[in-house]
């Protein structure tokens, strides 16, 4: 038997979005700051030579260029003003929670609701200046060494380029902020949404044109897309799977009557921490490899020990790359995304409890159990749709950057903003529902008054 809210769900049509004029105007604001931020990946940092950037990014797309170019959005490719992108951001952000969860100070901190909670995003904000800073200084560095700057020099060239890309990751990290709080879905996701599906026709273009010249036979084009088709599947079908616990809520008599004795579910996703855990690792592996592309001829040798080892595709970089997932994976939803110990305290404080587990303690360590043996699922999953697609880009030489972290991010962010509309479509069903009741309890109210004075 369908519920109230499924049966609403299914009524759903254009007809209900058009008249939820606060959704529509929330999606609108979104947009336009998605369009600033492309229109922002097209304005160069002052003093870049706009010709050998270009036959350098050409040399590196199926390596760490390609990469970068998905993550900011094609903005390091023209050396736009958002060529750091909000890597910095992401990067601040994991470091603030590793510490949030080390440091007692900082843990306490989290604890005192909304004021902690801004005191702790002004942190990750100095630290997204401070990461900004230093790869900013990297890469402009790194631009000279290459003879890509026109006018080589630190006040010429160098303290220009710093305050350019440093400030627009932080105009990237407030509009990101804006979307989340005005908009639609989460800002930052978003933005690197956009940046991909931005990146998807030229890398489309490149990879057909590469089957007309003979470079990829068509039997290796047909299995590509069909490999996306199956993968983008089971992204689908493992975000939307569930492991449902049984909770029970218990009967009460006020009077002659009783109260409770309901059973519910508490749904807990096979993957609880969403796409945070590629992402993450991919900043974090973004960071040596960065300096290590941009640092030319002049890269030293632990720099060059470095790439060599780590590089996309290299044996060392991919088991980085699980172990960070599934880290992440772990870290990630124990802190953030699903913590047990603030569920078992609602549960008791609401009289429920999952039969055959006390409430309190013994419920948390229930929960624990179930969710650790849930990630061992959902880690495993994260790393086989991240991994499985470098290794077959490596194998079959595709010449641009094929991953699976890009289809992951495009799947998992649609999903997730088509919830939120929907669940801003159902707000607003259950707000004119409301409304009628209402006037319907007034219009019956005037006509017993009426009937009366008659």
């Amino acid at each position: 038997m369908a519920s109230a809210a499924e049966q609403m769900a299914s009524n759903l049509s254009w007809g209900a979005f058009g008249k939820a004029k606060e959704l529509q105007s929330r999606i609108l604001f979104a947009l336009g700051l998605l369009i600033v931020y492309r229109i922002g990946t097209f304005i160069p940092v002052p003093g870049i030579d706009a010709g050998a950037l270009r036959e350098f990014v050409e040399g590196a797309q199926t390596g760490v260029g390609g990469i970068l170019n998905m993550f900011s959005g094609g903005a390091i490719g023209r050396m736009a003003i958002f060529a750091l992108g909000i890597m910095p951001y992401i990067s601040a952000s994991i470091i603030v929670q590793l510490l949030t969860a080390m440091v007692p100070s900082l843990e306490q901190l989290k604890k005192e609701g909304e004021a902690g909670r801004k005191k702790i995003n002004q942190y990750t904000r100095y630290g997204t200046v401070a990461l900004a800073f230093f790869q900013a200084y990297g890469m402009s560095r790194g631009l000279e060494a290459g003879d890509l700057a026109t006018n080589p020099g630190f006040l010429s060239f160098q303290l220009p380029a710093i305050i350019t890309l440093v400030g627009g990751t932080m105009f990237l990290m407030w509009l990101g902020e804006q979307i989340t709080a005005r908009g639609i879905g989460n800002g930052i996701s978003l933005i690197i949404f956009v940046g991909i599906i931005a990146e998807l026709p030229a890398a489309l273009a490149q990879f057909f044109a590469s089957g007309r010249s003979g470079a990829l036979s068509p039997a290796v084009i047909v299995g590509v897309m069909v490999m996306v088709v199956a993968v983008i599947a089971f992204i689908v079908f493992m975000e939307r799977a569930l492991r449902k616990i049984h909770i029970q809520y218990p009967k009460r008599q006020v009077g002659m009557k009783v109260y409770g004795g309901e059973s519910s579910h508490l749904p807990i996703k096979i993957n609880p921490a969403g796409v945070i855990p590629p992402i993450f690792a991919s900043a974090l592996l973004l960071l040596p490899t960065t300096i290590s592309t941009f640092s030319g001829t002049q890269t030293s040798p632990f720099m060059n020990t470095l790439l060599a080892y780590f590089g996309p595709g290299q044996p060392l970089y991919l088991l980085f790359f699980v172990g960070m997932i599934v880290f992440f994976s772990y870290f990630y939803t124990a802190n953030v995304s699903f913590k047990t110990d603030d569920v078992a305290d609602n549960l008791k404080k609401q009289n429920g409890f999952v039969p055959g587990i006390r409430p309190g303690k013994k419920t948390e360590e229930y929960l624990d159990y179930v969710v650790a043996r849930i990630l061992v699922l959902g880690s495993a999953y994260l790393a086989a749709i991240c991994l499985f697609p470098e290794i077959l880009r490596s194998q079959l030489a595709i010449p641009f950057y094929f991953g699976g972290t890009s289809l992951l991010i495009v799947v998992s962010v649609t999903m997730d903003t088509i919830t939120q509309v929907q669940s801003h479509l159902l707000a607003h069903q259950y707000e004119s529902l409301i409304e009628k009741s209402k006037l319907r309890g007034k219009n019956r109210t005037k006509a017993r008054g009426g009937r009366r004075g008659r």
